[in-house]
């Protein structure tokens, strides 16, 4: 009788602080490619569609932050307001120098281009020459990692053994690392995952050398976000809707514990998460989560036995799985939960999957 009080005590005497701590330091990195309607649907988003987007983000006093910025202050748990929103883009088509940065300009928002190096030294028709990046960067551009040609870094070469792959893909971000430094100046070691793909032993790689890792499964940032596997909210194609992105404007991050069975490229057809996480300004009963082309996921909430284990009574685990077989390739289970505190905020985790 006297454990249980003494946990009820604790709760009680938490209750006035916990919901600061994701609150006051949520973020969202939103993701773009091309800006242009004459480009691939799938990962492009019309000049009048992106400068909506802006114009949003400027009218309703949205706080738009580098990149840099963003992240350096979240890895030293600074406090960020809760509508920090950092602008991205993959690849460093030409269509981001000759349009884009334009409308960029006009609002004065700072934003980060994840460039191929090899590609551009190649001289692909279809990518941002060195010079046309060293002018972005005076105009507020910031230049990070996406590999040097655009591989699937986590594939591993026939009959590459595991030191082989690893040394390869080493030396392939260390370089193009250093191949941007030489063009522009810049050296933050970030690095966007090509296709949004990583396993866990690329992710070690990452930390490793001493990287970021950022995806393109969406979700929220904070300061408990793993930082080897970052989320961002795709805002092209299908993802281009103001009506659904100034949601996902408002997200903020769980606060995720531990993460089981989390090795997103898997031959599991039907794939079961388990994430231990707080529950502090959100009801169990409003968690749910959905999956790729399926719509709702199974869900169960597991006893921890927070009590006789001597865990705080608020940290709770859930097992997500799909009711089918996941469809080879990408596929996310995107979970979420209104916030209590935060009236139209919504706490947003997602799990990338890529089923062989």
């Amino acid at each position: 009788m006297l454990h249980k009080f003494k946990h009820v005590l604790r709760l009680t005497l938490l209750l006035p602080l916990c919901f600061l701590s994701n609150l006051a330091m949520a973020s969202v990195i939103l993701q773009y490619h091309h800006v242009s309607e004459a480009m691939p649907a799938v990962t492009s988003i019309s000049p009048t569609d992106f400068e909506a987007h802006m114009t949003h983000l400027k009218q309703n006093n949205f706080n738009v932050i580098s990149l840099a910025d963003m992240l350096s202050k979240l890895k030293q748990g600074e406090t960020l307001a809760d509508n920090t929103v950092a602008i991205t883009f993959d690849d460093g088509y030409k269509n981001n120098y000759t349009t884009a940065a334009p409308i960029l300009e006009k609002f004065n928002f700072p934003y980060t281009i994840f460039v191929n190096p090899k590609m551009i030294d190649e001289k692909k028709s279809y990518v941002m020459t060195w010079q046309q990046i060293r002018e972005l960067t005076k105009k507020g551009a910031t230049i990070a990692n996406h590999s040097a040609e655009h591989l699937y870094l986590h594939q591993k070469l026939e009959n590459e053994t595991l030191a082989q792959w690893q040394n390869r893909i080493k030396q392939d971000l260390v370089q193009s690392e250093a191949r941007i430094a030489q063009e522009t100046g810049h050296n933050y070691k970030y690095l966007a995952y090509p296709y949004g793909e990583f396993n866990h032993e690329l992710q070690n790689i990452i930390k490793e050398l001493g990287f970021i890792g950022i995806g393109q499964h969406s979700g929220a940032v904070g300061i408990d976000s793993d930082f080897s596997r970052l989320p961002r909210f795709p805002a092209s194609g299908i993802y281009a809707n103001l009506k659904t992105l100034k949601t996902k404007l408002k997200s903020l991050p769980f606060n995720i514990i531990k993460l089981t069975n989390s090795e997103s490229v898997t031959r599991f057809s039907k794939p079961s998460l388990t994430m231990k996480l707080e529950i502090k300004d959100f009801n169990k009963s409003q968690f749910a989560c959905y999956v790729s082309g399926q719509g709702k996921a199974n869900i169960k909430w597991l006893d921890n036995k927070a009590a006789e284990l001597d865990e705080p009574i608020f940290e709770k685990r859930v097992e997500i799985s799909p009711s089918k077989a996941l469809e080879k390739g990408r596929s996310r289970y995107n979970c979420t939960a209104p916030s209590i505190s935060k009236k139209g905020h919504f706490y947003w985790f997602s799990q990338p999957w890529v089923v062989k």
